[in-house]
């Protein structure tokens, strides 16, 4: 009996392909974060808020994927650095294949950190390698503090988890302590941090996190 196991090809092949992007990046010294959410928690405002603290020490990049549109992008686009969309067209996630045109269409000389915003899912994203250093995880405390246990993989894949919109905490049903503990119980090394993309708390430290991870990475 002869089987076929799709699923596991697809992923022998992106891991391959995810592993050449590693390679390209790292002959590029750039570090490269994934950020991964469901839709909606706040990837986009993040980078926006974020940037601007990184920018007069570092080349940033981006890579924004999305099923349809490039309003993401243009909002990136408008800081006036390098972007470079990928629609999906339905995919719901980006895949190594996907980002390694996407290396090719941007100056990578031109670069340090590259920022990759998967598509908005809470689920498919975690399960495909794209070649980051590292990956970043929003959640944000309108969503409710069930996800950890209900998708647990994106919680044990990711080095940083960031509760956001921690300014509507008064307002919603979302017990802050329960979500890290039930985070921590499925990766005890993951680092937790809160912030407020429209009020601007914890961002200044979030980007500090990335400039110590920066150095880390590069001995510089």
């Amino acid at each position: 009996m002869h089987e076929i196991h799709v699923g596991e090809d697809l992923r022998n092949k992106n891991r391959e392909i995810a592993a050449e992007n590693r390679d390209h990046l790292s002959e590029h010294r750039i570090v490269t974060l994934n950020l991964m959410s469901a839709p909606g928690a706040g990837k986009t405002s993040l980078l926006v808020k974020t940037i601007p603290l990184l920018e007069d020490k570092y080349r940033i990049g981006v890579i924004e994927g999305d099923l349809q549109t490039n309003r993401d992008a243009e909002r990136i686009e408008a800081l006036g650095i390098q972007v470079f969309q990928i629609q999906t067209g339905g995919v719901c996630h980006l895949d190594a294949a996907m980002v390694h045109s996407a290396l090719h269409a941007l100056d990578l000389s031109e670069i340090d950190i590259l920022l990759i915003e998967n598509v908005g899912n809470l689920v498919c994203p975690a399960e495909f390698e794209l070649g980051e250093d590292a990956r970043i995880m929003l959640l944000s405390v309108s969503e409710g503090d069930d996800k950890p246990k209900k998708y647990p993989l994106m919680f044990r894949e990711s080095s940083v988890l960031l509760l956001n919109k921690i300014d509507l905490l008064e307002h919603v049903d979302f017990d802050i302590e329960k979500a890290k503990r039930e985070a921590l119980e499925i990766n005890p090394s993951l680092e937790i941090r809160e912030v407020s993309c429209r009020t601007g708390a914890g961002i200044d430290e979030w980007a500090g996190w990335i400039e110590r991870f920066y150095t880390e990475r590069k001995g510089s």
